[in-house]
């Protein structure tokens, strides 16, 4: 779970410094974080050829809590459920963007069946 603290870092220390914490302490950092976590919701998307250039196709959304396995190993979690491809994971808590990370595990894109997710 070490990526995601550092996707999350900035924004943790941003929203305690917002709440007038401008210097937490490491147990301060690490609730904060695991709080964010409980509220946080994960935007699986694959980059795809579009019209002479490249479009982000929604393919999953769900809260982090249910997606455990995602964190624990994001490669073969896409791997798996869809193949080879440029995925990108968007990181939100409530409303607010969070972070967005880029991965890109080989294979076949399975990906190309799977129904697109609305917005």
């Amino acid at each position: 779970m070490d990526w995601v603290w550092t996707l999350y870092k900035k924004y943790i220390i941003k929203e305690l410094a917002a709440k007038g914490l401008s210097d937490p302490t490491e147990p301060e950092l690490e609730a904060a974080f695991m709080k964010a976590l409980a509220a946080s919701s994960v935007t699986v998307l694959v980059q795809e050829p579009w019209m002479n250039s490249v479009r982000f196709k929604g393919l999953a959304r769900g809260r982090l809590s249910e997606m455990t396995d995602l964190i624990r190993d994001p490669m073969t979690w896409l791997q798996e459920r869809y193949g080879g491809g440029k995925f990108k994971l968007n990181f939100h808590e409530g409303w607010n963007f969070v972070a967005t990370k880029n991965f890109k595990p080989e294979g076949p894109p399975l990906w190309k069946d799977a129904p697109e997710i609305s917005f």
